[in-house]
């Protein structure tokens, strides 16, 4: 409680022990009890050193203390009485008397009373240390009392403030809870009163946007950026409204379902009305927008009825002058095309809100725009019609008057795309301004006849405008795709071109008349030879020679004019005219519409050109194998027979020509046709025949007798697959003309070997069949037969490998008659 620095300051003997340390002195001797008998003299005179430094000492310790750099006690009072208790007990004037005596004596007498009278004082003198520790003592007894007292009085006092520490703590806690309580009611206060204030902002929204979207200068801050910023503000409006509308089923769903935002009662009246203000706020876009086009289109009518102008002041005044304003007015519309967009949840199909004014906006424009450029466009497509180079021509017309239309278009999207966002509606417009056109088109693809033209024209369409189906790169999204502009005019091409192609099956395949030259085999053969169309070669020495003229795998189409027909062309330089006319025509049909025309529409036509044509093939060789029965019979020798028809001519016709167009059908990749599926009604026919011939129509029992099997129509599928049909026509041909030289080959045995049997078996029988000569006769048949087949073979077919398997096709059937005649002959026996 006090500082011990301060206390020792009041204390004269009791300084600290740096300052007594400080202080000089001598050093201290040992008490009077303590010393030994030593002389007496020394003994005074030490004795007199001591009380005179002893005297110098109290001298400068009852000075005032020494000024110290010792902070200041607290409290002086609580020990002063102490310190001065202390300090009085020394009697400074009686120890000055006693200096005064010694200094007065004479002789040894008065010695011995001064010290008589001293040696009290010297003893106590002895004494002063330990009397000053006392003293010390004692002060510091007295001391440590009063600081225990202060302590115990300071402990009362610190008991009493704890006590009402806890008291005051309490009472802070109680406060602090009444604080916060007031800080969350507070707060749940300004909350609710943002909340309220954030509801009303936008109820309080209506009236001020009433009032400007209905003055009479609402118009006029359309393109500003306020006019969208109050847009925006409605849209934030109608979308709360439509988040807090009450309805009915709410009130039923809310004891169930506590998820639910809460409900306005006024919210469906303000979102009806904020719809208005919308509408209306849209209905002045739409508005100015179509007072601005108007504007601009006004002027450039303007301007091109005062004078005749060219080309580059035309188009700078059709486009320079319409895209001066589109920046601003498309920024104005798409206020409307944002809020006319489906939304995520509607259901396909469905036309939004606003995007009725949307379309007003695209319909104005083209109709704006087709003022302005259709009759520039009809006029431009009518003089290239009556230009002499394209006037009578289809596919030069095609090409002029489809490339100019394109470089239209293609500026009308580039202008479309800087005052609208989006293709939307922009096909509509381009359709418009094609119409000149089709107008001029259309009616010269229908009246065309030439299958040539048709083909060239999808073939400009097919490669100049349309997107190459092999080509994996996506268009860019800013060009414009001209080949749905396009597509009707492709479309309206192919579709004449298979009606012309129909025509031509019909009329020079279907229905084709032969004349009598055209049929007139093995004749038509010698003069192809003769005529070098054929290839000049030496009658072959190995029967296993390379084909003179291979047939090519992929035909190649000429263009009309390259041949003196206009028909079609080889690379290997094979002659068409050994071909009979419909295999000729086939061939040119399907190499003229081959890619040209839809694959499944290609395989279709190809299926009925293969089937027509391997019908009047097969014709063909009825009439031929017709004309030859009656000359067979009249030229026996070899010489005449080798110069009349045969029936091996008609087989070999035949067998020739099905080999031809099922070599050139592979490079068409014709797939099969899918199955047509047709209902039989006449099971159902008979049945009621048979019902009202036994009286019995309303007999119930018989209808359920017969309604099981008679009363359903039968499914019937009638698959038409040409290639399967030309294969099998094939297979049925060769086996009639190896069946053929085989009958004459072994007719001997063939017919006779019954008999053969039968006279083996009868041995009374001596005018029986002699099963030797037959053997001979069949040798020498085939002797005359087989150089006769080579000589067939060699007229009509030019590939070794087929005329080799024929003739070993027919020895094959030779052998196996021979065989089945010798094991008879043999069982027999």
């Amino acid at each position: 409680m006090y500082d011990d620095a301060s206390y020792y300051a009041f204390m004269p003997s009791a300084a600290p022990q740096e300052d007594r340390q400080a202080t000089p002195k001598h050093k201290r001797r040992q008490s009077l009890l303590q010393q030994p008998n030593e002389d007496a003299q020394a003994n005074n005179d030490r004795t007199l050193d001591a009380i005179e430094e002893s005297s110098a000492e109290a001298r400068r310790n009852a000075a005032p203390p020494k000024a110290t750099l010792n902070r200041r006690a607290q409290s002086y009072s609580d020990f002063h009485h102490a310190v001065t208790s202390i300090l009085g007990t020394d009697s400074f004037p009686e120890r000055e008397r006693k200096d005064k005596d010694a200094g007065n004596i004479k002789d040894d007498l008065e010695f011995a009373d001064w010290y008589d009278s001293i040696e009290d004082d010297l003893l106590d003198a002895s004494h002063d240390e330990y009397t000053d520790y006392l003293r010390q003592l004692d002060l510091a007894s007295s001391h440590l009392d009063t600081l225990l007292s202060d302590t115990n009085n300071t402990l009362n006092l610190l008991s009493s403030l704890s006590d009402s520490f806890k008291a005051v703590e309490a009472q802070t806690t109680t406060f602090q809870k009444q604080c916060e309580g007031l800080t969350q009611e507070q707060k749940r206060l300004a909350n609710l009163t943002d909340g309220i204030n954030q509801n009303l902002k936008y109820y309080s929204f209506l009236e001020p946007v009433t009032r400007r979207l209905n003055a009479p200068t609402a118009g006029s801050m359309v393109r500003t950026q306020e006019f969208s910023a109050m847009l925006a503000r409605l849209d934030e409006c109608l979308e709360y409204m439509a988040a807090h509308v009450c309805i009915v089923q709410y009130w039923l769903q809310i004891v169930t379902d506590h998820s639910q935002q809460p409900k306005h009662r006024e919210a469906s009246t303000y979102r009806s009305r904020y719809r208005l203000l919308m509408t209306r706020g849209l209905t002045l876009i739409r508005v100015n927008f179509v007072g601005g086009l108007r504007e601009i289109a006004s002027d450039v009518m303007k301007r091109i009825a005062d004078r005749q102008l060219n080309d580059t002041t035309m188009s700078a005044l059709l486009y320079a002058k319409f895209r001066v304003g589109a920046s601003e007015l498309k920024e104005v519309a798409q206020e409307i095309r944002k809020r006319a967009i489906r939304a995520p949840g509607a259901e396909p199909g469905a036309e939004t809100e606003y995007q009725s004014l949307m379309n007003e906006l695209y319909t104005n424009y083209s109709a704006t725009r087709g003022r302005l450029v259709i009759p520039l466009i009809r006029k431009k497509i009518g003089d290239i019609a009556a230009a002499p180079s394209t006037s009578k021509e289809l596919v030069p017309f095609a090409r002029h008057s489809i490339g100019y239309i394109r470089d239209m278009c293609s500026s009308e999207y580039d202008l479309w795309r800087e005052w609208f966002e989006g293709e939307q509606g922009i096909h509509d417009f381009l359709e418009s301004v094609c119409e000149p056109l089709y107008d001029h088109l259309r009616p010269r693809t229908i009246h065309e006849n030439e299958i040539l033209n048709l083909c060239e024209l999808c073939t400009l369409l097919q490669t100049r405008y349309m997107p190459d189906q092999e080509d994996d790169e996506p268009a860019a999204s800013d060009e414009l795709d001209f080949s749905l502009l396009i597509q009707p005019a492709l479309e309206d091409a192919q579709t004449r071109l298979v009606f012309r192609v129909q025509a031509v099956l019909r009329d020079e395949i279907e229905r084709y008349k032969p004349k009598p030259d055209v049929l007139d085999y093995p004749a038509n053969n010698r003069k192809m030879s003769f005529s070098g169309t054929k290839d000049q070669r030496p009658r072959r020495q190995s029967s296993v020679a390379e084909p003179t003229t291979p047939m090519p795998k992929t035909p190649m189409i000429v263009e009309q004019g390259d041949s003196p027909n206009g028909h079609f062309d080889f690379d290997t330089q094979a002659a068409f005219q050994g071909w009979y006319p419909t295999l000729r025509k086939a061939i040119w049909l399907l190499s003229r519409i081959y890619r040209l025309v839809n694959s499944t529409v290609f395989d279709d036509l190809a299926h009925q050109i293969v089937h027509q044509t391997t019908l009047s093939l097969t014709h063909a060789s009825s009439l031929i194998l017709s004309s030859s029965s009656s000359t067979t019979t009249k030229n026996t020798s070899n010489k005449n027979k080798d110069d009349a028809k045969t029936p091996a001519d008609a087989h070999l016709f035949l067998i020739k020509h099905l080999l031809l167009l099922k070599q050139q059908i592979v490079a068409f990749d014709i797939e099969y046709v899918t199955p047509d599926l047709q209902l039989d009604f006449s099971s159902l026919k008979n049945t009621f025949h048979e019902l009202r011939e036994r009286g019995s129509v309303f007999n119930p029992r018989n209808l359920w007798q017969l309604m099981g099997a008679n009363l359903v129509p039968r499914v019937v599928e009638n698959m038409l697959d040409a290639k399967v049909e030309l294969d099998g026509r094939l297979r049925e041909i060769i086996t009639t003309f190896t069946e053929a030289f085989a009958d004459a080959i072994t007719a001997p045995i063939n017919n006779n070997a019954d008999a053969a049997i039968a006279s083996n078996n009868n041995t009374s029988n001596k005018r029986g069949f002699d099963p030797i000569k037959a053997v001979t006769a069949v040798q020498n048949a085939a002797r005359r037969e087989i150089p006769f087949l080579r000589r067939k073979l060699d007229e009509y077919l030019d590939d070794a490998r087929t005329r080799e398997t024929l003739v070993g096709a027919v020895k094959d059937l030779v052998v196996r008659r021979y065989e089945a005649f010798y094991e008879k002959l043999m069982s027999g026996e």
